[in-house]
């Protein structure tokens, strides 16, 4: 069985001497690497190719949001896991704007950790319980306010429904498989979806569909 491939990126030597411990006896897992800066992470992604890389947002120097945003342009293939104290909007946000598939707290179990290293590996979003709770709160909000409304005369059900798949990590073939469709069909609804919202990839893509309800946020 492959191990996914770790790089480890915090400012506190203390902290990623826990996570190492944490995470080395797991038998899915592998740590290549570790880095303290977000310049560090950076050179270490290009030297190591990680499958996910364990993101500190708030770090000394070239942050957390900067190397995301690096890493993801030079190396599209590598999954962003945030891992961090903050549980605002602001950073929640911000770091998937940047390119994170995952938002994790510190202060979440190791099992949930676990489960979103396994998440982002696999392609897919994965949003800690704290941060879905929010999302899930505001999204009422503004469906009770009416604001949510606009949302949905942008797209088409079939249109909602492929970009939900796209967030949660499905392929083109699974997506046809599970709505009954043509790849082709697939590719022109997707292609549809990225024009009239204006988005140019699937890290933005997520971003919408969580802040418009479109996909499962529960753990």
């Amino acid at each position: 069985m492959n191990r996914i491939k770790l790089l480890i990126v915090d400012d506190h030597a203390m902290f990623r001497e826990g996570l190492k411990a944490l995470l080395e006896p797991h038998a899915d897992f592998e740590i290549v690497g570790e880095a303290g800066n977000g310049e560090e992470a950076i050179q270490k992604t290009r030297e190591l190719i990680p499958q996910v890389v364990l993101m500190d947002i708030g770090m000394a120097g070239s942050n957390g949001l900067q190397a995301t945003w690096q890493i993801k342009s030079d190396f599209p293939q590598v999954e962003i896991l945030a891992l961090t104290i903050h549980d605002t909007e602001e950073y929640f946000f911000e770091i998937l704007k940047a390119g994170a598939s995952g938002y994790v707290l510190k202060e979440a179990p190791s099992t949930e950790l676990f489960t979103a290293i396994k998440d982002v590996a696999a392609g897919k979003a994965h949003i800690c319980s704290v941060m879905a709770r929010k999302l899930l709160d505001d999204y009422l909000r503004r469906v009770k306010t009416g604001e949510e409304k606009k949302s949905y005369q942008v797209l088409s059900n079939r249109e909602r429904d492929v970009v939900r798949l796209i967030a949660e990590g499905c392929t083109n073939q699974e997506i046809a498989q599970k709505l009954s469709i043509s790849i082709s069909s697939v590719q022109t609804y997707r292609s549809r979806v990225m024009e009239k919202l204006k988005l140019h990839n699937r890290s933005q893509l997520i971003l919408y569909a969580l802040q418009h309800g479109l996909i499962d946020t529960t753990i």
